[in-house]
């Protein structure tokens, strides 16, 4: 595994829905100095050019801060940039394809919905598994619910870590305590906040609290 499991407690994820005249890279600052221990930069709507210029100024950020680094899905940008990692969905690119590209050494995150395709991924070389949405969740529309029974099964059923992703806040985390998890992905919670950094840091206590003992 090429990631340590305290790396995965609080993930967040960008989105550029929130700036409201700030860069990317000053929000993902923020949320880095609250406590975000993981980032992943997701953009689904930015052409190559200028995703590869923010993934470079967000990669060096996070050198900077010691945060571990991945690209959503575009794999090409990943290795362009040497990016620590990448996390694929289940429609985008298998992970031992992704491994072949990239390399032993780099962090494959894949999202998983049911125990049948989080083996999979595992046997595939899978890092970790995000497994969600485990609440209703606006910012991904092809995002299947999973019940927190389901998710509590994945965990058992696999040795790699495991986050929750989707829908995920300061008000419902707490539900998820003894389900098996390490940590959460998260973007609302963090990115749509008026206090980036005070959010961070409040959800990244009860995400501490949640996951003990698991």
């Amino acid at each position: 595994m090429n990631c340590d499991k305290k790396d995965l407690l609080l993930y967040a994820v960008t989105d550029r829905a929130w700036l409201n005249g700030e860069t990317l890279c000053s929000q993902v600052e923020k949320a880095i100095k609250g406590g975000a221990t993981f980032i992943q930069l997701r953009e689904k709507n930015l052409d190559q050019k200028h995703f590869l210029e923010e993934a470079l100024e967000i990669q060096k950020l996070c050198k900077k801060y010691n945060i571990p680094f991945v690209i959503n899905d575009n794999v090409e940008i990943a290795k362009k940039i040497d990016a620590d990692g990448v996390h694929v969905g289940q429609s985008d690119m298998e992970a031992g394809n992704v491994r072949k590209i990239l390399g032993d050494d780099k962090i494959i995150g894949v999202s998983a919905q049911t125990v049948e395709q989080a083996l999979l991924a595992q046997k595939h070389g899978a890092d970790y598994l995000g497994v969600g949405a485990v609440f209703k969740t606006g910012s991904k529309d092809d995002a299947d619910d999973v019940s927190h029974d389901e998710l509590q099964k994945i965990c058992e059923a696999v040795d790699i870590p495991v986050i929750a992703i989707g829908g995920i806040s300061s008000k419902n985390v707490t539900e998820l305590k003894g389900r098996g998890i390490v940590g959460i992905a998260v973007i609302s919670a963090i990115f749509a906040q008026p206090d980036i950094t005070k959010a961070t840091a409040e959800l990244k206590a009860l995400t501490e609290k949640t996951v003990a003992n698991d």
